[in-house]
């Protein structure tokens, strides 16, 4: 029905979360009724996004530096760490205020009936870190969503970080936050005080 570039653009947003064929539709025709001006602005967003950022070899998290501001900031906790599934959340959990540790991000969960999609996170890379970093980690603290892969990943994360260092204290956010929330919605006064209140293991 398209043009084969209306087409192929359209299919392009439909790939991203939360976008359907609809939705997709509306963005292009916004961009072809807008001008060049904003396709042009948008396309040297994307090239300048692809061409500087890159992941932090310590946390994973996404940055134009590596390692990234949070990691070099010798005013941050290097002892404490807390796990988050994705860049996202780090961000949300920053708004707090609440917070003077460092990160590490999943970048995804385990799936209830399936270990193996650790292989395809940044959980290993925790291992790591736990087991060699020069500053010994004391408090790990578990912010994943509280639905069931959260829980399943976290449950998981206890067990094994124990087992690298049984000296570990391992922590969870409070229950303020509502099951089957995500993280990145929470309110920064919810979230903050789920910080400030987090339980222990």
């Amino acid at each position: 029905m398209y043009p084969i570039p209306i087409h192929n653009l359209i299919r392009a947003f439909a790939t991203l979360p939360g976008v359907g064929q609809r939705t997709a539709e509306r963005f292009v025709f916004h961009l072809l009724k807008s001008g060049k001006k904003d396709a042009a602005e948008l396309t040297v967003a994307l090239k300048n996004l692809i061409e500087t950022v890159k992941s932090c070899e310590i946390c994973w998290d996404f940055s134009d530096r590596s390692p990234c501001a949070i990691c070099l900031d010798k005013k941050r906790d290097p002892t404490m760490l807390c796990i988050v599934q994705e860049s996202q959340d780090a961000a949300t959990i920053e708004r707090t205020g609440q917070y003077t540790g460092r990160y590490h991000i999943l970048r995804g969960l385990l799936t209830p009936d399936d270990e193996e999609t650790m292989h395809k996170t940044k959980i290993p890379e925790l291992f790591e870190r736990i087991a060699t970093q020069t500053s010994p980690i004391r408090e790990i603290i578990l912010a994943l969503n509280p639905n069931l892969a959260g829980e399943t990943t976290m449950m998981f994360l206890e067990k094994k970080c124990k087992a690298i260092n049984p000296t570990l204290t391992i922590s969870r956010l409070a229950r303020g936050l509502p099951m089957g929330a995500d993280l990145q919605y929470a309110d920064d006064i919810t979230l903050g005080s789920a910080l400030k209140h987090r339980q222990v293991s």
